[in-house]
């Protein structure tokens, strides 16, 4: 009994959580971070897909978009850099516990690398520190090039990003000329093709990992044909599964804020999380949750499960009749036991 006990405190622990034991009820309180906020009916919650311009931060972005909504707390799904635009996923209020579950989907950009040229920043924002003739590259050359850049790849990531060391972001220690180097971290490229080649332009579109670094495959694939290279433009036009067909412009999002249609621009909480299974809560599942109750996977019906989903999932959307998001929850491998991730509303 001692050992369970200890294993149980491990658990939560391991959720942020804080621990009492209750033996009489068998239950463990949620602690704060779990415990569902309070529902405000005037609180926007949910995801907005918005197209960032470029020659704008993505921090920036966020507190545009966090004026415009009035709202407590807005966050991103991953960095677009400045000079770049397209799509940036911002989670608003509640929804900003549903990061966790969207940082690593993959990301699509159209790009346009221009041969020839290095920066000292891999892209155009940069200085250039090395040219290089291109008179007897062909279409042919670049193309295998390219080729050579798919699949898993290691990569160094460029000493001007926001990646830092000792605290410290890399770009800042490059400006003051103590550029970090960090070791080589694996990607994936899943797929990558030209659109168009017009020397020293080549225009491409490309799928791949999160923390993938468009400008440094640029730079990699113009020394692979020994000429240098540099990104010259990008859009993200894919992240997460979120499109930049569903993306608004900040104006529009200024627009429809003072017209009071911004909920036109939101995806639900439910529908961000599209591709998780789903289970639809009855009342005794909802209550188990408000009461922050350990459960397990006999507490979730068989008739409740969403059509076509089977079980076990590492992760599973609790829901309402109404489809509103009220949890998500983790399967233990190798346990009837299941997790609380995060308590949205119960």
């Amino acid at each position: 009994m001692v050992t369970e006990e200890k294993q149980q405190r491990k658990d939560y622990f391991e959720q942020g959580a804080s621990y009492q034991l209750a033996v009489a009820s068998n239950q463990v309180p949620v602690s704060r971070n779990l415990r569902p906020e309070t529902s405000d009916p005037a609180e926007l919650n949910g995801i907005i897909i918005i197209d960032k311009p470029g020659d704008m931060s993505s921090a920036k972005a966020v507190a545009t978009v966090k004026r415009l909504l009035n709202a407590k707390k807005v966050g991103h799904t991953g960095t677009l850099d400045p000079f770049a635009h397209g799509v940036l996923v911002c989670c608003v209020n509640r929804a900003t516990r549903l990061a966790q579950f969207l940082l690593h989907g993959e990301k699509k950009y159209v790009a346009t690398l221009k041969l020839g040229e290095e920066t000292d920043t891999q892209d155009s924002t940069g200085t250039i520190v090395a040219v290089s003739d291109l008179m007897d590259l062909s279409d042919k050359a670049i193309q295998a090039a390219f080729n050579r850049f798919t699949g898993s790849i290691e990569q160094l990531p460029p000493v001007y990003s926001a990646l830092k060391h000792k605290g410290v972001p890399l770009y800042k220690l490059a400006r003051r000329g103590q550029p970090f180097q960090k070791q080589p971290r694996h990607v994936y490229i899943s797929d990558i093709h030209i659109r168009e080649i017009n020397i020293p332009i080549v225009e491409f579109e490309v799928t791949c990992s999160a923390g993938t670094y468009i400008r440094t495959l640029c730079a990699d694939i113009g020394r692979s044909l020994g000429c240098g290279g540099h990104l010259q433009a990008l859009q993200r036009v894919e992240s997460s599964g979120f499109t930049i067909d569903q993306a608004a412009s900040l104006t529009e999002l200024e627009e429809s804020a003072s017209a009071g249609h911004v909920t036109n621009l939101m995806i639900s909480m439910t529908d961000a999380l599209g591709d998780m299974p789903a289970h639809i809560a009855d009342q005794q599942l909802i209550g188990r949750i408000r009461h922050g109750m350990r459960l397990t996977q006999t507490d979730l019906k068989p008739e409740r499960r969403v059509s076509g989903i089977t079980h076990p999932q590492p992760y599973i959307k609790i829901v309402d009749s109404r489809d509103n998001l009220i949890a998500v929850l983790e399967y233990t491998k190798g346990k009837n036991q299941l997790n609380y991730c995060c308590v949205l509303s119960a």
